[in-house]
């Protein structure tokens, strides 16, 4: 009988290969490739929790592989990537973007862990390293489609900076349900089904803009969560007086 552990541990597995061969293909110049391989990496980890938790193959040991291989495909590879197109011309700011970047992710995941064994599956405290890294390799995919090389290259290194922030951040973001027995849980299903659906006609143009679209989601529910609750203090104020 195949251990229950062994299907997702697979796609994990293969989300390492992804990260490493997109970081050989970084070196090589072959950046869109590199770009596509991580994006494939981010499929490959969604895959395998989903997997995982279906299939009751959860262990401590798949988190924590899971997490290193999230470190090199979502938080290695696209820094040497982008730091390979575009950080190296900035001299020491560049590697200091990059390592800035790098901890971050190493932040993230460790903080994910901890939370783990509590289930941190309503909501993300932070951007989960996978979105932190497949906008800034989709951009560079749009870019390469439109224009045929990376321009307003200042967008990418303003991206990778804010993700860096947001990823260590207190700002929630949601996570895709792995049941869908509540009607908020349904209109989510339906909502990816309609981007995956949208975004496969024109893969090129539309990543892009979908991941642009959660995180800045994201940061909007923040502002009006913290802009509800000054309101509520000034008007708790006002009552008492």
């Amino acid at each position: 009988m195949i251990n229950r552990s062994v299907i997702p541990g697979t796609f994990t597995m293969g989300n390492i290969v992804c990260g490493f061969l997109a970081i050989l293909s970084a070196f090589n110049g072959d950046i869109v490739d590199a770009c596509w391989l991580i994006i494939l990496a981010g499929f490959l980890d969604a895959l395998d929790g989903k997997i995982a938790r279906i299939s009751g193959g959860t262990s401590q040991f798949g988190v924590e592989l899971d997490s290193l291989a999230d470190f090199l495909s979502f938080g290695v590879a696209p820094a040497v990537l982008v730091h390979t197109i575009i950080l190296n011309d900035l001299g020491k700011l560049g590697w200091i973007i990059s390592i800035v970047y790098i901890m971050a992710a190493s932040y993230r995941l460790a903080r994910y862990n901890i939370f783990a064994d509590i289930d941190e599956k309503k909501d993300f405290l932070g951007l989960p390293v996978p979105m932190a890294a497949l906008p800034l390799v989709a951009y560079i995919i749009f870019s390469y489609h439109i224009w045929g090389s990376l321009e307003y290259s200042q967008i990418l290194i303003s991206m990778i900076v804010v993700f860096a922030f947001l990823m260590v951040s207190q700002v929630k973001y949601d996570a895709f349900p792995d049941k869908f027995d509540t009607p908020q849980a349904k209109r989510k299903l339906a909502l990816l089904v309609l981007s995956a659906i949208i975004i496969i006609i024109k893969p090129r143009l539309l990543l892009f803009p979908f991941f642009a679209l959660y995180i800045l989601y994201g940061m909007a529910q923040q502002i009006y969560v913290l802009l509800s609750a000054g309101v509520g203090k000034v008007t708790n104020k006002q009552n008492e007086l």
